[in-house]
């Protein structure tokens, strides 16, 4: 079967890659020029079950609130004449309450440990790598207030398959001695032992090129996807600034496009962008920096070690489509990382990145059929998309073959979109 997958980001490499390696003649579409140009190409570089709480919570809903007029918390929202996003938000408040909290998190937590598993199992049978350390993430709180809270989402994760250990700063420096210098600062954190750091866009590029050389894959970038060539219950064609690309089955996963194009057919896919911001510095002196993946917690900010680079990541920002930054956007994030890391780089030396997650109500990608007979779903998956983009294409791969999934598919799948 020929499959066409809209959208060459780390998710949909990786849908392509799976159904490739299932025997489908697999042609990938994408305006940028290489793969992984778009959401994919900065992130924190975190590969986290540790990080799979769903946002919507009755704490989110107060800081959601308050972000509406305090524009300094680490959630921004910049009120606009997109109706869209008014939609978005009732739909999120609804997810904000303790039982939606939980389901949604069962959901995220399944998929995040399932994709753990393939990224590591896809490494090994590729030989690709992507700067890739694998000696867990600590999730660290400032003060022991919100220890107290914080570790309460991850209880919940531990009792429900994550290993965790809840350390003090003693041991959080024993495990990370990059933070040494600010231990005192510290009260404490959670250790998540099979979290995992490596950087996205390597690890796409890769990917993309093992896919077109060992199994066929073909990708046409420089390519912008105009619509779709609708017959009755069926895709004919993907619509291209290139001109028409027949395929026997579309999959739809261009990250926060996806909601633009799937309402244009009558698809409720209720995905909206959500900004992030990134720093990536060279290590001047890598023995002050960190050897592991972490998260400050109270300043709602996640790094990783990238080789001899330090990869910084903070901020939710609702602004539209609008992907342009200033050099002030990233204040908080270089006085963390000299807070943290004192000594270790040059902050004149940083790169900067702003980009833009596709980020659902409830805060769980959706996979799988969706209101026509050959067209899917792989998308949605916030700030979590390369933590869970292997798992998603494989199980994805397995719904297009009508094998039985081999996770519990309960919240994937569209059919059960709320």
């Amino acid at each position: 079967m020929k499959v066409l997958v809209l959208g060459a980001g780390v998710v949909g490499t990786a849908a392509a890659y799976y159904l490739a390696r299932d025997g489908h003649e697999v042609i990938v579409i994408d305006r940028h020029e290489a793969a992984a140009r778009g959401t994919s190409q900065s992130n924190a570089g975190l590969v986290s079950p540790g990080d799979a709480t769903a946002w919507a919570s009755p704490a989110a809903l107060k800081t959601f609130l308050r972000a509406l007029w305090n524009h300094d918390l680490g959630i921004k929202v910049r009120l606009r004449l997109d109706p869209y996003f008014y939609l978005w938000s009732l739909r999120f408040l609804r997810e904000c309450t303790v039982k939606r909290l939980r389901a949604n998190t069962d959901i995220k937590l399944r998929l995040a440990l399932h994709s753990r598993d393939c990224i590591n199992a896809l490494s090994e049978e590729t030989g690709i790598h992507y700067d890739e350390r694998k000696k867990g993430i600590i999730y660290f709180f400032r003060s022991q207030k919100s220890l107290d809270t914080g570790t309460d989402n991850y209880r919940y994760l531990a009792e429900h398959g994550l290993p965790i250990e809840i350390v003090g700063r003693g041991r959080l420096v024993e495990l990370e001695p990059g933070l040494a210098g600010v231990k005192e600062k510290i009260a404490g954190g959670i250790y998540s032992p099979i979290d995992q750091t490596g950087d996205s866009k390597q690890f796409t590029d890769n990917l993309a090129a093992y896919a077109a050389e060992k199994l066929g894959v073909k990708f046409l970038f420089g390519t912008t996807v105009e619509g779709l060539d609708i017959e009755g219950d069926r895709v004919r064609a993907a619509m291209t600034s290139a001109g028409p690309v027949v395929g026997d089955a579309v999959v739809i996963s261009m990250g926060p496009e996806s909601g633009l194009l799937g309402r244009r057919y009558g698809i409720d896919l209720p995905v909206y962008p959500v900004k992030g911001y990134t720093a990536t510095i060279p290590l001047q002196d890598e023995s002050k920096g960190p050897t592991m993946g972490g998260a400050d917690e109270d300043r709602l900010i996640g790094y990783s070690r990238l080789g001899n680079r330090l990869r910084m990541s903070s901020t939710a920002e609702f602004t539209g489509f609008d992907r342009s930054f200033k050099p002030r956007d990233f204040r908080t994030i270089l006085e963390t990382g000299k807070d943290l890391f004192p000594g270790a780089f040059d902050e004149k030396k940083a790169v900067f990145w702003a980009g833009l997650r596709p980020m659902m109500p409830n805060s769980v990608p959706v996979i799988g059929q969706a209101k026509y007979r050959n067209l899917y779903l792989d998308t949605g998956h916030g700030h979590v998309g390369w933590t869970m983009a292997c798992g998603s294409g494989q199980f994805l791969a397995d719904v297009v073959a009508g094998r039985k999934p081999r996770i519990d598919p309960r919240g994937l799948l569209y059919g059960t979109i709320r």
